[in-house]
């Protein structure tokens, strides 16, 4: 993975919520590769993985802490010391949301006020946190400007839009120095492929390996602005480190700025795989938008962001993943 920072990180301490998770534990693994001071993690492993924390375990700059963000207290003591916060502790998942509403703001407005009131008391640096594409609700326009959002479809994305206005209200009130991410379905090695809620790539690469029933939404020509994990990853050192004040208080879209139909994307892993396989048809889902794609000029004008992984290589990197490791 390329180095997406210049700022002498030895001797600084991050904080990352959800590190045991798909996103969390890659940017957890880009800092100590790149030798940061000390790596902590705080996860409750209810979606993250203990795989994902026992692959730093040799590390002696890394700990972690098993703590659920809806409790306050575990967030102001992992807190402590803390000069950079990257949250991405979230319950995920569209159809999730829509099943049980109450868990997810629970986890995703409850424990982001917990973490981002403890970041504020700790006086850390900056804090950047997972936002999601679903803020653009039914707004119609393509490409995706962060200024244009339609109706809400879905509780996650009310969620993830009350996260948004929380981190402003506090950028200005507190002067706490906040960056939001737009993800748009992020994608890469470690994410699972198991679950009632595993996203899509991972789905149709296990079900086409294994020979499993594979399903697609609709008639499959929705589109999507998929993002390699290396992305996003990017998208949160740029956040943490930034130095530019212009940046902050702000959300930014990360993805790619490119779009692919969902058939299009089963076609390619058959491709890659090599496999002979035919998807199910099914009913479109509740909440689901119908076409994504982002425009990712502000983030990179104000962060500095530049894509360094395109779609195409980022999911022949992923195939391979799964192929070598049995999924």
């Amino acid at each position: 993975m390329p180095t997406f920072h210049t700022k002498d990180i030895t001797d600084k301490h991050f904080l990352i919520t959800g590190g045991a998770g798909f996103i969390g534990s890659h940017i957890v693994e880009y800092l100590l590769n790149n030798n940061a001071g000390k790596v902590t993690v705080l996860d409750n492993l209810s979606t993250g993985s203990i795989k994902n924390v026992e692959l730093f375990l040799g590390n002696s700059n890394y700990e972690f802490i098993e703590g659920d963000i809806r409790n306050a207290e575990t967030c102001a003591k992992a807190c402590n010391n803390i000069d950079y916060v990257s949250h991405q502790a979230a319950l995920g998942s569209v159809p999730r949301s829509v099943k049980d509403p109450i868990t997810t703001n629970e986890v995703n407005i409850g424990g982001f006020v917990n973490m981002i009131t403890a970041a504020k008391n700790a006086k850390v640096k900056s804090f950047t946190y997972a936002s999601s594409s679903s803020v653009y609700g039914d707004e119609p326009n393509l490409p995706k400007k962060e200024q244009l959002t339609g109706n809400l479809l879905s509780p996650y994305a009310v969620t993830k839009m009350t996260n948004e206005l929380y981190a402003s209200v506090f950028g200005r009130l507190y002067g706490l120095n906040v960056v939001g991410l737009r993800y748009f379905n992020v994608f890469g090695p470690r994410q699972d492929p198991f679950g009632p809620y595993a996203a899509v790539i991972p789905l149709f690469i296990n079900g086409i390996i294994n020979n499993k029933d594979v399903f697609i939404n609709g008639d499959g020509e929705q589109t999507r602005d998929f993002t390699f994990v290396e992305n996003a990853v990017q998208a949160n050192i740029k956040g943490m480190l930034c130095e530019n004040n212009d940046a902050f208080g702000q959300a930014y879209n990360v993805a790619v700025g490119a779009n692919f139909s969902v058939n299009f994307l089963y076609i390619t892993i058959k491709t890659l795989l090599n496999l002979e396989h035919n998807p199910i048809y099914r009913e479109q889902r509740e909440g689901d938008i119908r076409n994504s794609l982002a425009d990712i000029s502000k983030a990179k004008n104000l962060l500095g962001y530049n894509p360094t992984q395109n779609f195409l290589d980022g999911l022949k990197i992923t195939v391979d993943f799964f192929k070598k490791n049995n999924f």
